[in-house]
Parts: structure tokens; C-alpha cells; sequence
């Protein structure tokens, strides 16, 4: 027992010893941390602390203007080169005419599809135009005279997907219309937004009635050659 107490008080005077030199330690401590900081000063070695915050905003600035970019793409302006809507099972090449000469235009017609030299290009604010030949005739020579078949057959949400050299432009279907030849109405080459424009004869050879679906963009994206 009397041991046990022996051991008590050496382990608390021991204690009280080290309490005692706590300050002294903290003493020490201080002297050599702020010779540390003065040493690494005058080598110019301390951490630049305006260089770290403009770094930090250069960082935020360059994020900031990524997100941008990606909210607001540069606008681009293509032509088309081909049409696809597989719902009616249509593939056609785009011939793109500089003149609105009427026999050009027609020439042309007996390829394929056409853009109408005055309306939008791909990536373009307005309306793209496009129009080609139909014709339901058992036996034709020319299959550039069925180039728009069945346009009238498509309905409010199917997919119309035009390509240029290099991406695919995708629009929904918005409305479908027949329209007398009678009324001589036109195609509104301005519009809100981005707008495609199919129109076709209701038949070759006649001009009684055409068919003309309106389509909105939805989205573009690059393909490869």
C-alpha cells in the first residue's frame, strides 16, 4: 500500500513539473516559428497569397465563360445536302440554286429535292424551304418525280432529319396541309425561330393542290464524313 502511495505523489509532482514548463515550451515554440516565417521571407519563398486569389478568379472567369459559350453557340450557316424521314420511308439528295429562274429551278427538280435559293440555310433564324416533285404514277422513268411521296402522310410529331456536310438537323413535325393551287398562296420565308418547309405538288404534271408540313427544330449535332 504504501508503495502504491510512493508511486501517487512521484506521478503528480511529475504533473506539476510539466504545468510548470508548459509556458516555456510555448516560449520556444513561437521563437521558432517566427524565425521560420522571417527565414522563408526574405528567400521569397512564402506562398503568394494575391497570386492564389487571381488564380482562383481567372479559373472562375474561364468556367464562366465556358458555360456561356455552351448557352449561347456561335451560330453557324449550312446548306443541305440530304433529307431523311424514315417514317415515310423518304431519302433525297438537296440541290441548293443561287437564282429563283424558273427553269434552273425546275432542272434542278429533276434530281431531287431543292432549297429555295431566298430561305434559311441550316443553323439560320427564318424558314428552310424545300420542294420537290410528287407523283403516284404505277410506272415513272425519272425517280426525282417521287422525290416528296408521302409527305402527306406524316403526322404532328414525327422526325424530318436534314444533313449538311458535316452535322444532322433534326425537326418535328408541326402541321400537315393541303392547299388549293387556286389561292396562290405563299410560303412565308419569315418566321419565329427555326422552322422547316416541305411542299410538293399533289400529283406531277398538275397544279391543282399541293401538300405542305411545317416542321420546328430540335436539335443539331456534328456527324462524321
Amino acid at each position: 500500500m504504501e508503495r502504491i502511495v510512493h508511486i501517487v505523489v512521484r506521478l503528480t509532482e511529475a504533473g506539476r513539473r510539466v504545468y510548470a514548463q508548459k509556458w516555456s515550451f510555448g516560449g520556444v515554440f513561437a521563437v521558432v516559428f517566427l524565425g521560420s516565417v522571417f527565414t522563408l521571407a526574405s528567400f521569397d519563398l512564402l506562398p503568394n497569397a494575391k497570386a492564389s486569389v487571381a488564380s482562383s478568379v481567372s479559373e472562375t472567369r474561364v468556367a464562366a465563360a465556358k458555360a456561356a459559350d455552351e448557352a449561347n453557340p456561335v451560330a453557324v450557316s449550312e446548306l443541305p445536302t440530304n433529307i431523311e424521314i424514315p417514317t415515310i420511308g423518304l431519302k433525297a439528295t438537296i440541290a441548293n440554286p443561287t437564282t429563283i429562274d424558273v427553269e434552273t429551278l425546275d432542272a434542278e427538280l429533276l434530281k431531287g429535292a431543292v432549297r429555295y435559293p431566298t430561305s434559311a440555310r441550316l443553323g439560320e433564324t427564318g424558314n428552310v424551304v424545300l420542294f420537290g416533285h410528287s407523283s403516284y404514277l404505277p410506272i415513272v422513268n425519272n425517280q426525282a418525280y417521287k422525290t416528296f411521296n408521302g409527305i402527306q402522310k406524316l403526322v404532328a410529331g414525327d422526325t424530318i432529319t436534314v444533313y449538311s456536310a458535316g452535322a444532322a438537323y433534326t425537326y418535328r413535325v408541326r402541321s400537315v396541309a393541303k392547299e388549293s393551287a387556286a389561292t396562290n398562296a405563299g410560303i412565308s420565308l419569315v418566321t419565329t425561330g427555326r422552322v422547316l418547309t416541305l411542299s410538293t405538288c399533289n400529283s406531277f404534271g398538275t397544279k391543282t393542290d399541293r401538300f405542305v408540313v411545317t416542321a420546328d427544330f430540335v436539335e443539331s449535332h456534328s456527324v462524321s464524313a
